[in-house]
């Protein structure tokens, strides 16, 4: 086996495991098939969560009405009234309307089952700030931003789905969580529970981590050839690697 340093790894591969060697550590982990095959559903099931987002808002329109209205909200008496409409444009409008009137706050948990939470993490800045973005940047670029925003969720329909560049396709997916995330977590009309957009980012960080696509994906057969161009200096070769989770 060839010499590595201590952040390099070697996978290989037989009709049964793969292993991975760390020579600083002297550490091997072994893959069998049946480990390999759950990271596959792994990796498939984060693909078509995002391939069942892909309908209600598709091109050209986005869903979103004639007029691309946005949906909007007001409190009255206490409760929450949204004007909603349809597509994207419903979606991008709640989170406009619950920056402005709703902290958010993750990772709650109530110890004595009584009153409110002890623990959690108060992130409503990042609310605001996300707010800023949908109201100043993407709203007024619908036409922009609608296609921006459907051609991520696709591509990690296939990168991660197939298996390609599986990692790049994770930090996707971790870009969209996380804004997914802000934006929507813990709102109580419609209800989104924080837990749904929390497990998308964890999902995410996992593909990210383990590039599950050198299991039974198409990183398999480019890593092979990424590794002689990576021989030869060429730079798409290293960054193809560090892509495939070599």
């Amino acid at each position: 086996m060839a010499e590595q340093s201590a952040a390099d790894q070697n996978i290989k591969t037989d009709a049964d495991e793969t292993t991975t060697r760390s020579h600083a550590g002297d550490q091997t982990i072994v893959v069998n098939n049946w480990q390999k095959a759950a990271l596959v559903v792994v990796r498939l099931a984060l693909a078509y969560l995002f391939f069942t987002q892909l309908w209600w808002k598709m091109p050209p329109t986005f869903g979103c009405p004639a007029d691309y209205s946005f949906t909007t909200g007001a409190i009255q008496e206490g409760r929450i009234r949204l004007t909603r409409t349809s597509g994207l444009c419903d979606w991008l409008g709640i989170q406009s309307f619950y920056a402005a009137s709703r902290e958010l706050r993750v990772f709650e948990a109530n110890l004595d089952n009584t009153g409110g939470p002890e623990i959690f993490l108060n992130l409503t800045v990042l609310r605001q700030f996300n707010g800023w973005i949908v109201d100043n940047i993407i709203i007024p670029n619908i036409g922009l931003f609608g296609w921006l925003i459907w051609m991520a969720e696709f591509s990690i329909v296939i990168l991660v789905g197939f298996g390609l560049l599986s990692r790049l396709g994770g930090l996707i997916a971790l870009g969209v969580s996380m804004q997914l995330a802000v934006g929507l977590a813990n709102i109580p009309n419609p209800f989104e529970w924080e837990w749904i957009y929390l497990n998308m980012v964890f999902l995410s960080i996992f593909v990210i981590a383990i590039a599950p696509g050198r299991f039974f994906g198409i990183d398999t057969l480019l890593i092979p050839r990424l590794k002689k161009l990576d021989e030869n200096g060429s730079p798409v070769g290293r960054i193809g690697l560090l892509l495939t989770g070599q």
